[in-house]
């Protein structure tokens, strides 16, 4: 008896081992394990199932955060719920607060302080999952990335205008803000939600920026990194200085004119290219 479940311990461990990462699936290690007679085999096998697939979602998490993972649709289901809980631990409120602890120490190295501004030295922060959550949408939906984002009801609830702050976030744009350097937002949201938009971010603790710049008809063809990078381009033309950009999505940072530095905030909920 010890010998056979050595033996199916053994081969389901191989089972696990052979897969690649890209197609490893819990239900595919599942059915592995349906042969196996024993109640007692299937809950130790079953618990090590169990911390695989957690590793596993983990690491494909963190490749999406630095961006070796791109351009997927939706969240491996077997990883919804992990991706879930993570978006709503305290960890990544002190991840988003490390992030904003790097941004203060970035403002060491500048030679920008409220007395001596120009008036020309700019930072750029996105708004969704940058600025204000949309945590709240995917609980009431329950997806947290396992299906594609309905535009329609995404925006309808925009228009409810009750995204609340991303932690953190309210004190930092507001100590970059009293340091003279101007804000400026752009955003991937349709201009027609600007009233919405407006009221969502005052409401949140979020005033005195410089521009709010959405996308118009003439925009929404565009992808969303061509479309950010025309938006730093015109920046840069009018002298401004982009001292960094802040966001959750890495398309926020692609193509040029590049800022001085970049800060990505975490979120593995969805891609936007």
């Amino acid at each position: 008896m010890d010998r056979s479940i050595f033996l199916s311990l053994a081969l389901a461990s191989l089972l696990v081992g052979v897969v690649s990462a890209r197609d490893w699936n819990i239900l595919n290690q599942l059915k592995a394990l349906g042969s196996s007679s024993s109640s007692s085999q299937n809950a130790i096998v079953s618990s090590g199932l169990s911390t695989n697939l957690k590793r596993y979602c983990e690491s494909w998490r963190f490749n999406v955060e630095v961006h070796n993972i791109r351009n997927f649709d939706v969240v491996p289901q077997e990883c919804v719920s992990h991706v879930q809980n993570y978006m709503t631990s305290s960890q990544y409120e002190d991840d988003v607060e490390r992030t904003v602890d790097e941004v203060i120490l970035h403002f060491g190295s500048m030679c920008c302080s409220k007395s001596k501004c120009d008036g020309m030295d700019a930072w750029i922060f996105d708004i969704d999952d940058t600025l204000l959550s949309t945590i709240p949408y995917h609980k009431s939906n329950g997806f947290f990335g396992g299906e594609k984002l309905n535009s329609t009801k995404f925006e309808d609830w925009i228009r409810k205008r009750k995204a609340p702050s991303v932690p953190h976030m309210v004190k930092l744009y507001h100590e970059i803000r009293e340091r003279g350097i101007k804000i400026f937002l752009i955003s991937s949201r349709k201009e027609y939600l600007r009233s919405a938009t407006v009221d969502n971010l005052i409401q949140a603790g979020y005033y005195g920026w410089s521009n709010l710049i959405l996308r118009g008809l003439e925009d929404e063809q565009k992808e969303v990194k061509q479309y950010k990078s025309e938006k730093r381009t015109w920046l840069t033309s009018l002298d401004y200085r982009v001292w960094g950009v802040m966001a959750d999505q890495w398309s926020s940072f692609a193509g040029c004119p590049l800022p001085k530095r970049t800060f990505k905030l975490p979120n593995s909920i969805y891609y936007v290219a």
